[in-house]
């Protein structure tokens, strides 16, 4: 098992991954950001790609989503070329790669990446062409990933059909998935219901932002009227649960004062019985406010009480460049918050594998790679436990 008190040098990277919640925009190189506007003539707050980095992640770490949403002004407006647009997919297709990602899933939004006269298929098609130049190259290094675009609708704006129709005209060339995303509080899924419905027709997946800016509403519309399959974040589902500490079980006896019962609203029980993946991004949690009823530490995000009672959980970023974060950095987070060890991480790792947009078939291939790599790991942790106890 993994665990910092035991292996404080262990390299989370070398743990095969699965990311189902990660935005193209949101994981820009700041380098790559600082090139591009400068062709493009963007003024940036910072020219250094140290400085810009930690801009982005200051600017981002302010605890309001409205706040969080602001930083993406700088990364879009150097994505409005097909050049430009391609460069920053195939590189972040790389990352993933560096990171142990052997399956991913890209949201991002087309309808923000018009402004130089681009259609709408035009900037599908480039992402798609940086998707491709990185897996093909991912492949040929020995380190395969599959990668998968999730269309996303702005939820303020009033082009969800039309963003839906693009998903379902792409979705054998590279399109996994529908989402809506932006400001949640005040734009429900409700506002998009034909999108929702086309796609419910055509049997096309949907992941919907939910339960982050705003509460179990937000979540209880995103599965009745959006028909989500997942839920983007979902932490707030947790405001669903209540733990009592003390009394009596079903059975008359007194409980452990430590432990308490665990009683769970009807949205709660729904997604948690049900089996409805929630994205969570720890980080990005905690800098948005997302967990602001919880504590203002990582130590008090709702993930472990999700997690601990069933629900199903997986691990994702968000926003690797405003989080200043990776996946890898997100498991260390939770061994260092709640002494996860190697079998936890296996388990929210298959959890997302078993949740992504594949084929049955697909998924089965992608548990199989994930449990083997897992057991050759374990079996690999075991031999130097062993030798180091007969030195």
């Amino acid at each position: 098992m993994i665990h910092t008190a035991y292996s404080p040098e262990f390299d989370f990277r070398s743990l095969p991954k699965v990311s189902l919640h990660d935005h193209l925009d949101g994981g820009l190189r700041p380098a790559t950001i600082i090139e591009l506007a400068a062709e493009a003539g963007h003024e940036l707050p910072a020219t250094d790609a140290e400085e810009l980095g930690r801009w982005f992640l200051e600017s981002a770490d302010s605890g309001s989503l409205e706040r969080y949403l602001e930083t993406f002004d700088h990364t879009i407006a150097v994505m409005q070329t097909k050049e430009g647009l391609t460069r920053v997919a195939r590189e972040f297709v790389e990352d993933l790669v560096a990171d142990g990602v052997v399956y991913g899933e890209v949201r991002w939004a087309p309808e923000q990446h018009l402004r130089n006269g681009l259609s709408l298929d035009d900037v599908v098609e480039a992402v798609q062409s940086g998707i491709d130049d990185a897996m093909e190259a991912a492949e040929a290094a020995g380190t395969p990933i599959q990668v998968g675009q999730l269309i996303t609708a702005m939820r303020h704006a009033d082009r969800a059909t039309e963003i839906a129709e693009l998903a379902l005209r792409h979705r054998s060339r590279g399109a996994v998935g529908f989402d809506i995303a932006g400001a949640e509080d005040g734009f429900p899924p409700s506002r998009h219901a034909e999108a929702f419905t086309l796609l419910a027709e055509n049997m096309f997946p949907t992941t919907i932002h939910a339960g982050e800016a705003a509460g179990l509403d937000s979540i209880r519309e995103a599965l009745v009227v959006g028909h989500a399959t997942r839920l983007g974040h979902g932490v707030r589902v947790a405001e669903d649960i209540e733990i009592e500490f003390g009394g009596v079980d079903d059975d008359g006896e007194p409980v452990d004062e430590s432990t308490g019962l665990v009683s769970l609203g009807p949205v709660a029980n729904w997604v948690r019985d049900r089996g409805i993946p929630l994205e969570v991004c720890p980080s990005s949690n905690l800098q948005t406010g997302a967990i602001a009823e919880f504590g203002d530490s990582i130590d008090s995000h709702p993930i472990d009480l999700l997690y601990q009672t069933g629900f199903n959980v997986t691990i994702n970023t968000d926003n690797r460049l405003m989080s200043g974060v990776s996946l890898s950095d997100e498991f260390e987070l939770l061994v260092e918050a709640f002494d996860y060890d190697l079998d936890d991480f296996l388990e929210l790792t298959l959890n997302a594998a078993e949740a992504a947009f594949l084929p049955l078939e697909e998924r089965e291939v992608l548990v199989d790679h994930i449990n083997q790599a897992y057991a050759e790991l374990t079996a690999d942790e075991d031999d130097a436990t062993a030798e180091a106890g007969t030195e």
